[in-house]
This record gives structure tokens, C-alpha cells and sequence, in this order.
């Protein structure tokens, strides 16, 4: 029976890729697929695009593939990538120039059209509402303040890209599942559209080594645990990413690159499962609705789990879009206090900074206080019953204002209390000027309507560019 292997590539902007190439040399693989994409990056490119229009996507795009390309181009290993971002003709601009510096050969291909923001009002006409997901809020209330506005896409243009012959292939805002999911629709030739639960069965098993892989080193026992189970990881230092071994029916079996530091075993894997669903019998993704329920994890020992039994139901008539609108300026600031009083002394700069805000009249929407190493994680949870004999604490204090000038002059009501407040011990920290706040508007549209103007370029690069 034949079978794919994938590797997982980075898991976030500005991860590793030192253990992709153990995959590439050490780990037999036939695709990278590498998910540098989440809301919060989209909202980091945004502020690159509007500093430059040449810019918007993941600049470790270029670094990471013509540090891999020497290894991966000999051995026939393709990569998937989602490191467009809001631009991914730039990107493959970028690539293309440092490639041709080089003297690489590849095929490069553009997925395009997930970028839906010039065509909102047109999608409302249609009869699009595109309202908050989670509120039920009208669009109207953040229009004029968009500033990007993407589709979460499916699997399907990149298994047109790689049905052109594409070496590596650049998209924009894809569902992060859907990057590994394409490589074995091409392969295997499994319709994106079946007509029976066999094929449903195959996109769902196909969505969940997506999901395992999705993450990086995550899928492998990095970030694993608690209360020192995580301890027990062998050699993080030196992880290897987690490696698909896909068969024609589906099932896989997760396993890692040889001589690597990581575990693969049914902890760390069913960590990985769970991670970010909400409903484990209906996970959405454009290309099928997910169950694990029946989810069979099967540790065979070696750092190898085989996995099968994964169903699925068919995919939405809808896609995920995800806007992003200007929602105010952030001003903060840090400041450290210590024993004795430490707590005391910081909660009583708190008073301080708010009778000042009111005493200068400087309006903000939010005002946010937390003590780094106490409560930033658990906020009310955390436990204050020992508070008091704290050897250290440190202050932020942010605020989120309409007006820039507001922000900007947030940190500076602190400075003074250096000589003139309670006892500090010393330096203050984000004493820089406000940053713009993008907020996240998440809303559903038809797919037909996304989908009709999604576009796959092919652009040869290299001397032996095929023309």
C-alpha cells in the first residue's frame, strides 16, 4: 500500500526550522508543511503592510527555505506553506529574488483570494451579514475601522498547485490542518467532495494528522504537562517535529526524525488532539467536519503511534472569515517593588496612577494592572493568601485609548515615583511610545462566494526555470 510521509514544519511565526532539517535528512520525508499563521500574526503583518506595501507576509520565509532548499531539493521533498500571510505575492517575490541569488531551481506556487476586505460590502449585498461570530454584532460597528479581512480556505488550491508540478507552494490565510491535508488529497487522489462515509473517513483522518502536526515540537512533547511530567521529556534542546506515515485508507502512524530529542508516545499526542477544540464530535474545517470520538491512539512503542478510526461529516457551506479593525492605542508601563511591603507599595502606585488619569483628565477605554509572576497568568484565581511576604513584585499597568496622544502619555505619569512615590526597586519598562490596538472580528460567509475568485500562479525560478 503506498503511503506519504509528512513532516511538520514551523508551528508559529518566528519558530525553529533547525529541526525540519533532521526531518528532511533523518526522517524520510515527502512534504514539509508549515503553519506560520494565527490572528495575532495577521495583525504583526498588518502593521509591516501598512509600513510597507511590499510586505504583509512572514519574513522567515525566506531565511528558513534557502537554508532547507540544499537538503530538501535533492531529495524530492516538497514544501507546504501558509507564510503569505496578507501577501502572498510579495512573498513569492521575495523568494523568488533570494532563490535566483542562489541559483536554486523550483516551481513555486501562489494561493491567492482568501483576501476578501475589497470586497466586503459586495459580500454583504449578496447576502453575507458577516457578524461577529461570538456576539452577534453588526459589522457596521467596526466598517470604516477594517483594515484586513481574510477566508480561511481549504485544502483544494493547493492540490491544484501541486497537480501543476509545484515545489513549494505559498498561500495566505488557509485552515492550519488544511497544509497537510493537500498533500495527501494529491497523492492519493481522495475526491474533496465524496460521496460516502469512506471518503468522509479519509478526509477526517487526513484533518487529524493535520492537527497533530500542526504545532511543531508541540506534537512531540514540547510544551507537554504539568507539575513535572514535562521534566520528563528527553533532550528538548534538540526536539525533533513530530512526522506523519500516511496510507492510502487514512491511517497514520506519528513517529519523529531518528537520533532526535522529543517523545512521541499517547500522552503527548492526545495533549496535541485536544488542543484548541471546542467540540470533539464537530470540528469544523472547510474541508470536512471532524469526530474524534471514536479516535483510536495506538502506542506502538519507539516513539511510533498509530492512528485510525477518526469519522467525519461534510464540510460546511460556510468559511471562516477572520477582519481585523483599529480598536485604540496601548500605553503601559512597568515597575518593580521589593520586600518589605513589596505588594503594598505596588498596589498603592495603582491608586496613584488612577487618581492621575482622572486629575488629568486623560480618557481611556481600559485600564489593566496585573503583578508579573503572580497573578498575570491566573488573574482571579491566583492565590493572594501569601502575598504579603513577597521578596519581589512587578507592576504593568496598561491602559487602551481612542486617542494616540492618551496612550503615549500613560507611562510618563510613573517616572516620578522613582524619588517621590513608595520605596521601588528599580527600572521601568515600556516606557515607549503607544502602539496601535488591532481588534479581531471573526464572522462566516458562503464558500462559493470566497472560493469562485481563488487563484494558483506558478512562477519558475532558477536556471533551469521551466518556461
Amino acid at each position: 500500500m503506498k503511503s506519504v510521509r509528512i513532516g511538520a514544519g514551523l508551528g508559529f511565526y518566528g519558530d525553529s526550522w533547525e529541526p525540519v532539517r533532521a526531518s528532511i535528512e533523518r526522517g524520510g520525508v515527502d512534504y514539509i508543511a508549515s503553519d506560520h499563521l494565527a490572528e495575532l500574526t495577521l495583525a504583526i503583518l498588518q502593521k509591516d503592510r501598512a509600513r510597507d506595501a511590499t510586505l504583509g507576509y512572514t519574513r522567515d520565509l525566506v531565511p528558513m527555505l534557502t537554508a532547507l532548499w540544499p537538503f530538501a531539493a535533492p531529495r524530492g521533498v516538497k514544501f507546504v506553506l501558509n507564510a503569505g500571510g496578507l501577501n502572498p505575492n510579495g512573498a513569492r517575490d521575495a523568494l523568488a529574488a533570494a532563490f535566483e541569488a542562489k541559483g536554486f531551481d523550483a516551481r513555486i506556487a501562489t494561493v491567492s483570494g482568501d483576501d476578501v476586505l475589497a470586497r466586503i460590502d459586495a459580500l454583504q449585498a449578496a447576502g453575507d451579514a458577516l457578524a461577529h461570530l461570538d456576539t452577534g454584532a453588526k459589522l457596521s460597528s467596526v466598517r470604516e475601522r477594517l483594515v484586513f479581512a481574510n477566508a480561511y480556505l481549504g485544502a483544494a488550491p493547493i492540490v491544484r498547485a501541486l497537480q501543476q508540478g509545484a515545489d513549494i507552494v505559498i498561500t495566505g490565510r488557509v485552515a492550519d490542518a488544511a497544509l497537510f491535508l493537500a498533500p495527501l488529497v494529491h497523492e492519493f487522489g481522495w475526491p474533496l467532495v465524496p460521496d460516502d462515509s469512506h471518503g468522509l473517513q479519509r478526509l477526517a483522518q487526513g484533518l487529524v494528522v493535520g492537527h497533530l502536526l500542526e504545532c511543531s515540537g508541540q506534537g512531540s512533547g514540547g510544551n507537554f504537562g504539568s507539575q513535572g511530567a514535562w521534566a520528563g521529556i528527553p533532550d528538548l534542546t534538540h526536539i525533533g517535529y513530530p512526522i506523519a506515515e500516511v496510507s492510502e485508507d487514512g491511517s497514520a502512524i506519528i513517529t519523529k526524525a531518528p537520533g532526535t530529542g522529543g517523545r512521541v508516545d499517547f500522552d503527548t499526542l492526545r495533549q496535541q488532539l485536544l488542543y484548541e477544540v471546542h467540540d470533539p464530535r464537530r470540528y469544523f474545517s472547510p474541508d470536512v467536519v471532524l469526530d474524534i470520538g471514536h479516535l483510536r491512539l495506538e502506542d506502538l512503542g519507539h516513539d511510533r503511534v498509530r492512528v485510525t478510526q477518526a469519522t467525519g461529516h461534510p464540510r460546511p457551506s460556510t468559511l471562516k472569515v477572520m477582519a481585523g479593525y483599529e480598536d485604540g492605542w496601548l500605553g503601559q508601563c512597568v515597575i518593580g517593588f521589593c520586600w518589605p511591603d513589596a505588594m503594598a507599595k505596588a498596589r498603592a502606585t495603582i491608586d496613584s496612577v488612577r487618581t492621575q488619569l482622572a486629575e488629568r483628565k486623560l480618557e481611556v477605554d481600559e485600564v489593566h494592572a496585573e503583578f508579573i509572576g503572580h497573578d498575570s497568568f491566573l488573574g482571579p484565581h491566583a492565590d493572594h493568601s501569601h502575598e504579603a511576604g513577597l521578596n519581589e513584585v512587578w507592576l504593568r499597568m496598561a491602559v487602551r485609548a481612542r486617542e494616540r496622544r492618551v496612550a503615549d502619555a500613560f507611562p510618563r505619569l510613573f517616572p516620578w515615583m522613582a524619588l517621590s512615590g513608595a520605596p521601588f526597586m528599580g527600572g521601568f519598562h515600556g516606557v515607549t511610545p503607544a502602539s496601535q490596538l488591532l481588534g479581531v472580528w471573526p464572522a462566516l460567509v458562503a464558500r462559493e462566494r470566497i472560493e469562485e475568485h481563488v487563484e494558483v500562479t506558478i512562477t519558475d525560478v532558477g536556471p533551469g526555470a521551466r518556461r
